[in-house]
């Protein structure tokens, strides 16, 4: 059995056009809070829902919204509960962070590891409930290091449940880079709990869904856990605004304020040795030059999939068409006055999600780039 490359992308970009949506609403003022996106791990969710039925369970981070999308949530009811509508999916009080779906046996959570032992309730439920099921956690790799996490992955291995682990991995929590705080490979801690464990290419959504395949097929027979190691990217950080890319994208906007002070912190008397002051700065400095944006469209999923489908380009300009489209009608169908009275929200002419769609759809040299 082979992934279906159109329906891959299609999903993949459907994620990718709400959530421009999304940041366009938040850097609006009409989102409050922060808002954490999921641009550049869509083949990540894409190649893991893809093989996902009826009884199965998704136990989702704060990153949650495109595997609600892709699981066939409705974007209106999404954009709504976004904008803390009392219409929303949770009738305003979830946010983006804190969802859930009874139908689809779907729930997310702010709370960092809190996928882990969620997973495993629900894959330990379906046992009974829905033989045959599975339950995926998803989380980022600094959930890894959480005691829920580890003892949710242990118990699934010793009862042999049917759940899927799979780690995001963008090499950073929030502004801590793993590699600090992770003393070994994951797939080897995963193996340590006695379960199957690879790493896959998160902009290679084929590669994903073949490791899916393998480790959900699995699953459904008895065969008990299994954790993957996605390697992906966050395109907007770790959170709309984020401080690292906001000084790697305007250096002297953004950096300008902040140098004296950095300087002052170096060069004080009291404090830590010169050479640790020293160290700390050029950490700062390191990790702001690694979010050079072209650097993490390397990681992109969406480009990288779409030259695989050029040879028919009729079709590949319908489906991105129709998607473009079709968010595009639920963005005027979320602003629209509440069933509760509320107002309709205004919104300023939509260029930039329409900038972005031309961008995607005119790749350039994006294959020699990569």
């Amino acid at each position: 059995m082979q992934p279906d490359r159109w329906s891959l992308y299609k999903q993949m970009l459907r994620s990718r056009f709400f959530e421009e949506v999304v940041a366009m609403l938040w850097r609006e003022g009409l989102i409050s809070g922060e808002m954490h996106l999921g641009t550049g791990e869509e083949a990540a969710i894409a190649g893991v829902v893809d093989h996902l039925r009826e009884g199965d369970a998704m136990a989702l981070d704060h990153r949650g919204t495109a595997a609600l999308l892709m699981r066939g949530v409705d974007p209106v009811l999404l954009l709504r509960e976004f904008l803390g509508r009392s219409d929303g999916l949770c009738s305003g009080m979830g946010g983006h962070m804190h969802l859930f779906v009874p139908e689809l046996l779907a729930a997310s959570s702010g709370i960092v590891g809190a996928s882990g032992p969620a997973a495993a309730g629900f894959a330990l439920a379906g046992v009974s409930l829905h033989p045959g099921s599975l339950a995926v956690s998803f989380a980022g790799e600094g959930a890894m290091n959480q005691g829920m996490m580890m003892e949710a992955m242990n118990l699934a291995v010793t009862w042999k449940l049917p759940a899927l682990f799979v780690c995001k991995d963008n090499t950073l929590a929030i502004t801590t880079p793993s590699q600090a705080v992770i003393s070994a490979p994951l797939v080897e801690r995963a193996k340590g709990f006695g379960m199957p464990a690879c790493e896959v290419d998160g902009s290679d959504v084929e590669a994903v869904w073949l490791a899916a395949h393998e480790a959900i097929g699995r699953a459904r027979l008895g065969g008990g856990p299994t954790f993957i190691n996605v390697h992906c990217v966050h395109l907007e950080g770790h959170f709309l605004g984020d401080a690292l890319l906001r000084m790697r994208r305007r250096p002297l906007e953004e950096m300008g304020p902040r140098a004296g002070e950095l300087i002052r912190a170096v060069t004080r008397r009291k404090g830590a040795p010169l050479r640790q002051r020293v160290a700390g700065l050029e950490s700062i400095l390191t990790l702001i030059a690694q979010q050079d944006d072209k650097l993490l469209e390397q990681g992109d999923p969406i480009p990288k999939t779409r030259l695989k489908l050029v040879e028919e380009p009729a079709r590949l300009e319908a489906l991105e068409q129709d998607v473009f489209e079709e968010i595009q009608e639920a963005l005027k169908a979320a602003l629209q006055t509440a069933k509760d009275g509320s107002p309709a929200v205004k919104l300023r002419e939509n260029r930039e999600l329409r900038e972005n769609k031309d961008e995607i759809a005119q790749p350039g040299d994006q294959e020699g780039e990569r």
